[in-house]
This record gives C-alpha cells, sequence and structure tokens, in this order.
C-alpha cells in the first residue's frame, strides 16, 4: 500500500547514481535487495527521526554529486531514511511506528526522512514515484529500497537483516 507520486523533475533517465543502482531501485518495487556498498561518518540524534534536505542528505548520507558513479555511505552507524509527502495516507500511517523504532534502536541506527514535495532532487535521484519509500542502509553490504506502507513485524524484520541478525 502506497500514495503514487508523479516525479515532477524527470530530465531524462538518469538518477546522477550509477546505472546498476538505478534500474534496481526502479525494480525495488518487486522485490526489496539493492546492489550498494557503504562506508562511514556522521549520525542523527539518537532516538529521533530527523528531516534531511538534499544538502543535509549529501553530507550525512551519500555526496551523489561528487559520486555520481558509486554509492559512499557518509554515516557513522546504519541508517533508515523514509521518503514521503504530508498529503499521503499511507505515510501517515507509518510515521508513528517510524518515530517508535527510532527510539527503539536509539545509538543504533539513524533515523531520517525527506519530504519528496520539499526536496524533489532527492526523489529524483532515487526514482521515487511510490510512497512511503524506505531506504535501509547497512554499514557494510547492500542498501534496501522498500516501497508501501507494511507492518511493524515486517519492517523489524528488515531491520533485523540490516543489522546481519
Amino acid at each position: 500500500m502506497g500514495c503514487s507520486q508523479n516525479n515532477k523533475k524527470q530530465e531524462g533517465s538518469s538518477t546522477g547514481l550509477p546505472s546498476r543502482v538505478e534500474s534496481e531501485s526502479k525494480a525495488g518495487a518487486e522485490k526489496a535487495g539493492q546492489s550498494v556498498a557503504g562506508s562511514s561518518n556522521q549520525s542523527a540524534s539518537a532516538g529521533k527521526v530527523q528531516v534531511l534536505t538534499a544538502s543535509d542528505f549529501r553530507k550525512k548520507i551519500m555526496d551523489y554529486e561528487s559520486h555520481p558513479d558509486e554509492w559512499v555511505f557518509a554515516g557513522s552507524r546504519p541508517a533508515i531514511i523514509d521518503f514521503y509527502t504530508t498529503w499521503c495516507g499511507p505515510c501517515k500511517m507509518m510515521a508513528p511506528m517510524v518515530e517508535s523504532l527510532a527510539g527503539k534502536y536509539a545509538g543504533k541506527i539513524d533515523f531520517y526522512k525527506v519530504d519528496i514535495d520539499q526536496e524533489p532532487e532527492l526523489a529524483s535521484v532515487f526514482g521515487i514515484r511510490s510512497i512511503p519509500t524506505f531506504l535501509f542502509i547497512p554499514m557494510k553490504g547492500n542498501p534496501t529500497i522498500q516501497m508501501g506502507a507494511m507492518q511493524k513485524e515486517d519492517f523489524v524484520e528488515i531491520i533485523g537483516k540490516m543489522m546481519g541478525k
């Protein structure tokens, strides 16, 4: 379950990420696995979901302008990013659960959110067309994109896989 979003910033097909990641992010609606590598740097306030702008994203998550052909994760712990809008019903339904999980995993996982109406550049970079869309970023291994609302148990299961449990 999710809301459709027509991506208004469609100037060509390039997302600014490697073509392998671009095509896989579009396939994310059908499967949850992505192929991108990671590294590390800064983190969000423990226990809270932090709002990300495109500028913040480039500093805290990945600088897709400096690294257009590869994923270079800048975080110091695993991260989860909620791509949403304020008018999306399923997004509103997921928000309290995401806030609760941010508290539960405080100090272990950084939680962020991106309003794609306010940050269309990020929606374009990731090819976001359905919301909510969640990006699960482990410290090592492959990030995962999950589109649509989900049950808490399913969300926690994806977190467990991301954390290697």
